[in-house]
């Protein structure tokens, strides 16, 4: 391989500021113009000839070239003009003094001008100019003055009309069925919205103050772009919103054109899909045509494209940032309703990693879009290099030595929203096409509240400011579309009722229904009714003890699909790590499930705690495997083959061992709780049975003897009542061995005058003590004998 010679280097040219001289013309831009005007004479000679036969060739040059002498003037002009190009190659001077002083002074004149009426203007000249050429054209060709030429004109053509007006027939039906076809295919998708139009502001956007605020920070340049430019800045001119569905991207995007008395071009998912190869682009291009020329006419314009990953992506291979394709997992087993938002979310990331037993993969992320022409002619049009004047204005310039003029700067804002960032194009998010990217997330519990105090000044209702607190307190991270949907499925069921007024009952109403569904009107056998009840007690008196600091939110044991019950906590979303003690508080509520049913039916438990087990081990593997905790240091995340699948033997053999004593241990602790605690789980139980869900308010109204929304938590202090519970659990043990009916009735609470039981079948009453006569036997002592019983 040759090495290269140390003279040879690439010089770098000057910019066209920095020039002294003007650069040399070579020898063809030195003569076209010459030639150019010699050879119309000469065209104009041959005319002249076929008109006149009698004419001389000779007597046809001289006419031409000397008598009328227009030919002679403009050879003339060139000359000058040529000397003035040779001067100035070589006059710093003389170069300078053109460059700075004639038509630099123009320039600044010029630009001093409105945008849009330099652009009417320069129209304008463009269209006389084209006027004048064709005046003196056909003055020369008719030997007529211009002027009346091109008064003749309209005559001639109306005398050919007909023959022109066949040729023009000819060639649109020729074309009339691909234009046709190529027209309405490109109509449609685009919708502009005049300033006057917009009636949104950014006071009509609640819970979202951190993302307008920095939006708000962009807007003030695009107002203003001379607080930028002028110290060699750029105003950022796109920006791409991301988040959740219904969290307000849409809303602020038009918050922004109100705002800004903008024009606002919304552009929907399938503007850019067509049938045809082509159609796409031709709509892109038609577009910015009419962005550019908003752009002039108001000073600015926004353009948002919804659903931005219908555009496309053109490929993986070379991409960085985000990882477009990434598979995304649910890794949560079971219902999974009582884990906290982190620990639900552990278990998804777990799963992408190989820790638990993953789902089958989603990906996302290779969308087709509009396919890739389309994509291509949108970055195009995005790209940083501004569109250059037109074709005759150019040349022009070119023809009188004028350097090109700049381009005007068209203020386009684009804001794109999306809800998937990985199937965007890294092309497309770039400094200079996307300068910000903004995520719009949940609402924190003060933007819950303040989304909740929007809706509901809109509808009459009686809630507190107390209760609109407690039910931004209440609220798991929700969006500002499912919030509207709470208050006005709270509105229905107001009206329902025979109110107007939403009333607290009808909120809480209406987010059950919004965040479990419709139970589907399943009828346990009693004795299956109680298991599934004591399970879910035993989850919820676990959560009460084990993890305060996360309130329950509502408790059931209304099947929906494959889930019998469940037990729902609000998501703590002001924390933002969990530590191990919190993990720990997952794990042990989620064998609650297992010690529970064990412990309350003699050793024996159902296959519905397979789920909540899944979940306990899957947080424990992160625990000793990913995050440090219980002892082990190493992460899986930093190991080649970090799936835990993929481990053999030895470390394989060990990190199961201590997933097991961890669970081992935190086992045999809520397993003690639970013994402690019996009285509450079954009062818990109890309550589920009756009312089938209960809030949170209700659970604590029954562990500490209060009053509920909708259980009387006094009743279980009274002893008598707690052992007649006690009597049916019995009852229910009973039955759930030998799967005949309970033998005794649910207790209900006393009424008024005390001492009396209504059964809840409509059974004969029975007085308190009468319910509490059973053998001397104790519970577990019976357990223990049925457990024995059942393994013979």
């Amino acid at each position: 391989m040759a090495e290269p010679q140390p003279g040879l280097q690439l010089q770098s040219r000057p910019k066209a500021t920095e020039q002294t001289t003007r650069p040399p013309l070579s020898a063809f831009d030195r003569l076209k113009v010459v030639a150019f005007v010699l050879f119309i004479g000469l065209l104009i000679s041959f005319a002249r000839v076929e008109a006149n036969p009698v004419l001389s060739w000779g007597e046809a040059l001289y006419r031409s070239y000397v008598a009328d002498g227009w030919i002679l003037v403009a050879l003339l002009l060139e000359a000058i003009r040529q000397a003035s190009f040779f001067v100035a190659e070589r006059s710093q001077r003389y170069h300078q003094f053109w460059r700075k002083s004639v038509f630099g002074r123009w320039t600044k004149r010029v630009a001093k001008m409105d945008a849009w009426t330099v652009y009417r203007a320069q129209r304008a000249s463009r269209t006389v100019g084209v006027l004048i050429l064709l005046a003196l054209v056909l003055g020369i060709f008719q030997n007529r003055s211009p002027l009346a030429a091109l008064a003749s004109v309209p005559g001639e053509v109306w005398e050919r009309l007909p023959f022109l007006f066949q040729i023009v027939i000819y060639a649109f039906m020729a074309i009339l069925q691909f234009v046709a076809i190529f027209w309405f295919l490109s109509r449609g998708g685009v919708d502009t919205y005049m300033p006057s139009e917009i009636q949104t502001r950014f006071a009509d956007i609640w819970g979202q103050d951190h993302v307008i605020d920095k939006v708000k920070e962009g807007l003030v340049f695009l107002e203003q772009p001379e607080l930028v430019e002028k110290v060699g800045g750029y105003v950022p001119s796109g920006v791409l919103l991301w988040g959740p569905p219904g969290t307000g991207k849409t809303l602020i995007a038009k918050a922004v054109a109100g705002e800004t008395g903008k024009p606002f071009i919304s552009v929907e998912p399938s503007a850019f899909q067509a049938m045809f190869v082509g159609v796409g682009a031709m709509k892109v291009k038609a577009l910015f045509r009419k962005m550019r020329k908003l752009a002039l006419r108001y000073g600015g314009v926004i353009v948002f494209f919804d659903e931005a990953d219908s555009l496309g992506n053109r490929g993986q291979l070379a991409q960085g940032g985000w990882r477009p394709g990434a598979a995304q997992t649910s890794g949560v087993a079971g219902d999974g309703h009582w884990l906290s938002d982190h620990s639900r979310r552990l278990l998804r990331e777990g799963a992408s990693f190989g820790l638990v037993g993953a789902m089958s993969p989603i990906v996302v992320g290779t969308g087709g879009g509009g396919g890739m022409g389309t994509l291509q002619a949108l970055l195009s049009e995005m790209q940083g290099m501004e569109k250059p004047r037109g074709f005759l204005f150019r040349n022009i310039r070119k023809l009188l030595g004028m350097a090109p003029k700049q381009p005007p700067t068209y203020r386009i804002m684009y804001i794109m929203a999306t809800n998937m960032p990985d199937a965007l194009d890294q092309a497309l998010l770039r400094p200079g096409r996307i300068d910000r990217i903004y995520k719009v997330g949940f609402p924190t519990k003060e933007g819950r509240k303040r989304t909740y105090e929007g809706y509901l000044a809109k509808v009459p209702h009686t809630l507190t400011p107390e209760q609109l607190e407690k039910l931004a307190s209440m609220s798991p991270p929700r969006t500002g579309a499912e919030i509207k949907d709470v208050v006005n499925e709270a509105l229905i069921h107001a009206l329902k009722r025979g109110s107007v007024n939403v009333e607290w009952n009808d909120i809480i109403h209406a987010r059950y229904i919004r965040q479990t569904g419709l139970p589907e009107g399943f009828v346990y056998v009693d004795w299956e009714r109680h298991a599934v009840a004591v399970h879910e007690a035993c989850h919820a008196v676990a959560a009460v003890h084990l993890r305060p600091w996360v309130p329950i939110d509502v408790a059931t044991i209304e099947r929906r699909g494959d889930i019998g019950g469940f037990v729902s906590s609000v998501d703590g979303d002001e924390q933002f790590a969990q530590w191990r003690s919190d993990f720990e508080a997952d794990i042990c509520v989620s064998l609650a499930s297992l010690a529970g049913e064990k412990l309350f039916f003699g050793g024996d438990n159902s296959a519905g705690v397979g789920g909540d087990l899944q979940n306990a081990t899957a947080i424990a593997y992160q625990m000793h495997g990913v995050y440090g905790m219980r002892g082990s240091i190493a992460s899986l995340r930093g190991r080649p083959g970090a799936a835990i699948g993929d481990l053999k033997e030895g470390v394989s053999a060990s990190l199961d061992d201590r997933v097991e004593s961890t669970l081992r241990e935190l086992y045999d602790r809520v397993e003690q709780l639970l013994r402690e605690k019996r009285h509450q789980v079954l009062a818990v139980a109890h309550a589920l049975e009756t009312h089938k869900t209960i809030t949170g308010d209700d659970i604590d109204a029954i562990l500490y003897h209060g009053a509920g929304p909708n259980v009387a938590g006094q009743i279980y202090a009274e002893e008598t009542f707690m052992q007649a519970i006690e009597a049916y659990h019995d009852a229910a043990n009973e039955a759930h061995w030998t799967h005949d009916p309970v033998a005794r009735a649910l207790p209900v609470p006393p009424s008024a005058d005390g001492g009396v039981e209504q059964s809840t079948d409509g059974a004969e009453a029975k007085s308190w003590p009468e319910l509490w006569q059973q053998p001397g036997a104790t519970d577990e002592t019976k357990n223990e004998a049925r457990g024995r019983e059942h393994d013979a």
